[in-house]
């Protein structure tokens, strides 16, 4: 066996030593990368418990819970969109709209205000899968053409905006978006379930794998034998469905369908799931992870909130610079990995 007379020669390590030292190097790379945003979030939580008496007060945790819960949902669907390797720009139009129809047909029942955003959002989404998928048209501009169309929808349906239909604060429908369970939001349960039965899908799955394999290299996903095209088109429909969904539970809690929402929440959605640990490259990504970094946006949030003297468009200034940050810090340590 020859060995090429350009490699390296390293004489003081062992071949021992030499693949213990790179694993371990290897092992802490994968544990920031996957565990950081949750070290950074316990630490901005102590630092704002310290800093601000209100912080942690039962009112302030179930204000930001409530709130995190509806992005939470959307960032879920994200997920699964972005560790194929695609992006989603319609969610945060496709969530206004969701509200808006659910709002209409809660007259009708709770079952319809249910049924309804998610029939509309969730074909919308697997029209953005089919021309994806089928027509392998660029995720950018599919999602932002039904952005822009579904913007188009809501503000048909509500008279350019002018008109906003009610939720009948006695009804089901309201109590599911208003009322508690051992003290916690019914929106937060809902949320909490969905990313539990999301982490089993994209972890324990055969789907969830396909899920992988397409966003780690999309060719030899489809020499492996996976349903490239199916998979591709199952994320983006679910991507509608759960942004439609968030919708829906937002107007319950809201009681009523307010159009104005969802502006840039496609935005905060991808942030999230990035700031998680999800390579916007695909292939490598974990739900827990959007979960974390939801809620360390929302704490950033509130702690601009508590400072009082700071305007709120702070808030997105400093979610811009994280998810910079995090984006530079993922891209070394991916890079730190290969090299290992």
């Amino acid at each position: 066996m020859t060995t090429d007379v350009d490699t390296p020669v390293r004489a003081k390590n062992t071949p021992e030593e030499e693949p213990s030292g790179a694993g371990r190097s290897e092992r802490l790379s994968a544990l920031a990368q996957q565990h950081g945003a949750l070290v950074t979030l316990i630490v901005a939580m102590i630092a704002a418990s310290l800093s601000f008496d209100t912080f942690l007060t039962g009112d302030n945790l179930e204000n930001m819970a409530l709130s995190s819960a509806f992005l939470a949902v959307v960032a879920l669907g994200m997920t699964f969109v972005i560790v194929t390797g695609g992006i989603d720009l319609s969610v945060g139009s496709l969530f206004a709209l969701g509200g808006v129809l659910a709002a209409w047909a809660s007259r009708y029942g709770t079952v319809v205000a249910l049924l309804l955003p998610l029939a509309v959002c969730g074909l919308i989404g697997l029209v953005n899968g089919l021309l994806i998928a089928r027509s392998r048209l660029a995720p950018f501009i599919v999602t932002l053409a039904s952005m822009l169309g579904a913007r188009g929808i809501l503000l048909s349906v509500t008279d350019e905006g002018s008109k906003t239909y009610l939720v009948d604060k006695e009804s089901f429908f309201a109590k599911l978006g208003q009322g508690a369970l051992l003290g916690v939001g019914v929106p937060v349960w809902i949320t909490v379930a969905l990313f539990v039965l999301g982490a089993v899908v994209l972890r324990r799955t055969r789907f969830g794998q396909y899920v992988y394999a397409v966003g780690g290299n999309e060719d030899a996903a489809a020499l492996m034998g996976a349903p490239v095209a199916r998979t591709k088109i199952s994320v983006y429909t679910l991507s509608g469905l759960c942004a439609g969904l968030a919708g829906a539970l937002n107007a319950a809690w809201l009681a009523s369908g307010v159009t104005i929402l969802g502006s840039g929440m496609e935005l905060e959605a991808i942030s999230a799931v990035v700031i998680g640990g999800t390579l916007l490259t695909g292939g490598f990504g974990f739900i827990s992870g959007s979960l974390v970094g939801v809620l360390l946006l929302k704490v950033i949030q509130n702690v601009i909130n508590q400072i009082g003297s700071l305007d709120s468009a702070y808030q997105q200034v400093v979610s811009g610079a994280f998810l910079a940050v995090v984006v530079i810090a993922q891209t070394w340590l991916g890079r730190r990995r290969r090299v290992l």
